[in-house]
C-alpha cells in the first residue's frame, strides 16, 4: 500500500513519537487518505515514517482502541469497512448520548461559553457560503464537541471523546460534508444554540435527538444508493 510521500517522525522520546504517529494515522484515516477496509503494512508504516516497530506497534493498539481498525492474529491489521449495521449502531448511541449533553448543556454553558458557540456558527456559515460544504475541524472547532464539553458531565465527556468521536467523524467525513442536508444541518445547529441560550433543556435535548436522526437518514440513504451505484456497476 501506497501512503504517499515520506512522513518521518522524530522525537526525543518514544512515547512522543508514539501520540504523533497516532494521531496522524488517526487524522489520515478519517479524512481517507488510508481508505476505509485497508490492509496496513507494519513494515511499510515503520519505513514510510521513519519509525520503529515498538511504537508503531503501540500506535495502532491505540487506533484499535479507537475503534478506527481491526488486528487479527496471522492476518495483520486493516482499517474498519463502513457498514449500514455498524452506522446504525454509532448513531444510536449518538442519539442518546448528544440529546443528554445538549439538555445538560443548556443548564451548565456560561454565557461566554454560549457566545463562543454563536461565534463558531458564524465562522461555519462563512465555510458554507465559500467552499459549500460543511467540514467541522477537530476539537474546538466541532460544534458537536463544544456541545458535549459544555454538558459539564465527566463521565459523558469521556464516554463520547474516548469511544465514539473518531468513529463519528470518520462516518461525517466520508458521507456529511458536502451532502444535500449541509444547509438543514447548519441551521438546525442554530435552532439548538437557540434552545441552551433561553435555558431550555427539554428543547435542547429534543432538538439535538431530532437532528442526529436526520443525520443518521441521511447517511444511510447515501449508503444505500453507494450500494445500488455499486451493484449496477458489477451488472454492466
Amino acid at each position: 500500500m501506497n501512503y504517499g510521500e515520506s512522513r518521518e517522525i522524530t522525537s526525543v522520546s518514544t512515547e512522543t513519537t508514539v501520540d504523533k504517529l497516532f494521531h496522524r494515522l488517526q487524522q489520515e484515516i478519517v479524512e481517507g487518505r488510508i481508505a476505509t477496509g485497508s490492509k496496513l503494512s507494519e513494515p511499510v508504516i515503520a519505513k514510510e515514517y521513519g519509525v520503529s516497530r515498538a511504537p508503531l506497534r503501540e500506535a495502532l493498539g491505540r487506533l484499535e482502541s479507537a475503534g478506527l481498525i481491526t488486528r487479527k492474529p496471522n492476518i495483520g491489521c486493516r482499517v474498519i469497512t463502513l457498514s449500514h449495521e455498524h452506522l446504525l449502531e454509532i448513531y444510536q448511541l449518538r442519539e442518546a448520548i448528544e440529546s443528554l449533553a445538549a439538555e445538560l448543556a443548556a443548564k451548565n454553558m456560561s454565557q461566554v461559553e454560549i457566545k463562543e458557540l454563536d461565534a463558531l456558527l458564524k465562522q461555519h456559515e462563512k465555510q458554507i457560503q465559500t467552499d459549500h460544504h460543511y467540514f467541522q475541524k477537530e476539537g474546538d472547532m466541532d460544534f458537536h464537541f463544544r456541545i458535549v464539553k459544555g454538558s459539564k458531565n465527566e463521565t459523558l465527556i469521556n464516554l463520547f471523546f474516548n469511544d465514539l468521536y473518531q468513529l463519528i467523524r470518520l462516518y461525517r467525513f466520508q458521507f456529511g460534508m458536502a451532502s444535500r442536508r449541509v444547509s438543514r444541518a447548519f441551521l438546525e445547529h442554530g435552532h439548538i444554540v437557540d434552545a441552551i441560550r433561553q435555558r431550555d433543556s427539554e428543547l435542547a435535548f429534543y432538538l439535538m435527538k431530532r437532528h442526529i436522526s436526520q443525520s443518521r437518514k441521511n447517511v444511510e440513504l447515501m449508503l444505500q444508493e453507494q450500494s445500488q451505484e455499486q451493484n449496477w456497476g458489477n451488472q454492466a
